[in-house]
């Protein structure tokens, strides 16, 4: 399997390594120390050697950091995580605190601690500069330091170095040469005369190749630096590019080579504040910096046609394993089933596709309670039998090389309750007003965000989590920049994937999240309409949401048409893909609400 369930990590592992970590801090003449879940490539995920969050406190969680003072420890999480850090952490040791409600240095200037250590290669230039202006004036100081954990942590797993393959031409509709001349253009236009490049995805992205790096995003960890000219020096193993063959717009030398080389360059050089690591600025001594947005970044998030076409074909396979999956599902009585064992069993049915390549995340399976866990991974710890009556939500994704999926489906195990269908309908509601929204180009995420909560929202409800986040083409099941979220301004294109999945989160007893994926299109056209440039979404998920699960009656005519009209194109597009078994079940599941 692509999944694990080991626990990786107990509460009561934290008070000794906390404890050597403060002897390493006092050694150092250090007050505090921070952790963040971070890598020198500052991704949402991270390879073992770097899980140093985890590895301190015992949490796992995709966001969130610790700070390690003399006489107390907090570790920062967000709402995603409020119930896992609480079961993950012991207490004794840490406090919790709700971020970013609670900023990092509002938080510091409340503590004692004068001298704050940090690790540059693990906290952006944007990230270090604005907690140095919010701690100024307050007699505290933050300190460059090498990492304190990495001296404590004395198994620490090795570097990951499995080769790279080469993504073709017919999935990403540009060559790399392409790719080199428009950011080469794009860094240029900025002024500058190279870019330093620290995301892995940007890498991946701009050679057209994929990696193992990470587990379930196929990107490569590097370093690289592009000059305008379209030359590329690549920081890391070159061992794992060898059956590439050469390229001579390309360099490839030792990953521990690349401080020196930002020593060495001169001239104006491009850098992302937001996303290279502040060793960088650091570094670069003899180079006039020119702070901008990573150029491969937005060309990435807009999806060339042919990138499109596969994820259309990718979402059609990964929705005949989904059918195949809930009619197996639907013939089981709950008592006889773990979370486990419903995770084994969909990944084999994925894997029955003979496509698969890795799943895209680990998948989320939480039952009655533990489906109130949003980013809740089950371990042979938590691993929970499933009930009759309660609710099963799953959150899953899988990676192809012409697609990465991710969906939700929330499934009643037996005769839901009242309350649970009211939740769950109001939670349709929100997905159906993003799928059918129609809008003005210029419009934001953060402008759409709003119409997925207004039937929570009127209910004295919310969810703790963005609406949508971007979709990599067989890249990182979280991308950026397109995000649907209140806090994204950021205007939406043409090609951009994005997930749409509202939820509602009862603590204790139930999760709900619906979600599919969706593209942004140019809108059609509409008889009587004024004559503007609209946008709109194309679903690019098919699989049956559970009509048990939904109040008819509480939906407006135009909302049942939708569902109607989705489970109709669900069983046109799926009919002929599926087993004649799992047909019969589909049939079924797709009839009129």
């Amino acid at each position: 399997m692509f999944q694990s369930f080991d626990v990786t990590s107990r509460p009561d592992q934290a008070a000794p390594r906390v404890t050597a970590l403060r002897q390493e801090m006092s050694e150092a003449g250090l007050d505090a120390f921070l952790v963040p879940r971070a890598d020198a490539h500052q991704g949402e995920y991270v390879a073992p050697c770097d899980e140093r969050l985890a590895w301190l406190t015992g949490f796992t969680g995709s966001a969130g950091f610790a700070v390690v003072l003399k006489g107390r420890a907090a570790v920062f999480t967000d709402g995603r995580y409020t119930v896992q850090v609480r079961a993950q952490c012991d207490p004794k040791i840490f406090d919790y605190v709700d971020w970013p409600g609670t900023s990092l240095g509002g938080w510091l200037l409340g503590e004692t601690a004068e001298k704050i250590g940090f690790d540059p290669w693990l906290h952006t230039i944007r990230e270090v500069e604005g907690l140095r202006q919010m701690l100024a004036g307050g007699g505290k100081e933050l300190i460059s330091t090498g990492n304190l954990v990495n001296k404590i942590w004395n198994d620490r797993p090795a570097r990951p170095s499995e080769p790279v393959a080469a993504q073709p031409f017919e999935l990403t509709g540009k060559t790399s040469e392409e790719k080199f001349t428009e950011i080469g253009d794009a860094v240029a236009a900025a002024g500058a005369e190279a870019v330093v490049l620290t995301l892995p995805d940007s890498l991946s992205w701009l050679l057209n190749i994929r990696g193992s790096d990470i587990a379930h995003n196929p990107v490569v960890q590097a370093f690289g630096i592009l000059t305008v000219t379209g030359r590329l020096m690549l920081f890391d193993e070159a061992a794992k590019y060898a059956h590439l063959g050469p390229d001579p717009r390309i360099s490839i030398l030792p990953r521990a080579a690349f401080g020196a080389a930002l020593e060495e360059l001169t001239g104006r050089v491009l850098v992302d504040p937001g996303s290279a690591p502040f060793a960088v600025k650091t570094m670069l001594k003899h180079a006039e910096i020119i702070e901008g947005t990573d150029p491969c970044i937005l060309p990435k998030a807009c999806k060339t046609p042919e990138e499109i076409a596969g994820s259309r074909e990718a979402h059609l396979r990964d929705g005949a394993a989904m059918v195949e999956f809930l009619s197996w599902l639907s013939e089981q009585m709950p008592e006889d089933l773990t979370e486990i064992e419903v995770v084994k069993q969909l990944e084999s049915f994925r894997a029955a596709t003979g496509k698969l390549k890795e799943i895209s995340f680990d998948t989320i399976c939480g039952s009655g309670p533990n489906g109130a866990i949003v980013h809740y991974r089950v371990t042979e710890d938590t691993n929970r039998a499933l009930k009759e009556g309660e609710l099963l939500l799953i959150d899953s994704g899988a990676q192809y090389q012409d697609g990465t999926t991710d969906i939700t489906r929330t499934v009643a195990l037996g005769d839901p309750g009242a309350e649970e269908r009211a939740a769950f309908t109001a939670v349709l509601q929100g997905m159906i007003a993003i799928s059918t929204a129609r809008f003005p180009r210029g419009v934001a995420g953060g402008h759409l965000d709003a119409l997925a909560r207004a039937p929570l929202w009127r209910m004295g409800r919310d969810f703790d989590h963005g609406t949508g986040h971007g979709v990599g083409a067989y890249l990182s099941v979280h991308e950026g920049p397109q995000r649907i979220s209140r806090l994204s301004m950021l205007p939406l294109e043409e090609g951009m994937i994005l997930s749409n999945e509202p939820g509602y989160y009862r603590e204790g007893a139930y999760g709900i999240r619906i979600e599919n994926l969706i593209v942004v299109q140019e809108a059609p056209e509409l008889t009587g309409a004024d004559p503007r440039d609209m946008l709109s979404f194309e679903t690019l998920t098919w699989v049956p949401i559970d009509r048990s699960l939904i109040l008819a009656d509480e939906l407006a005519p135009w909302e049942q048409d939708w569902i109607n009209a989705y489970h109709e194109e669900v069983w046109d597009k799926l009919k002929d893909r599926v087993s004649e078994h799992a047909k019969i079940w589909l049939r079924q599941a797709v009839a009129p609400v």
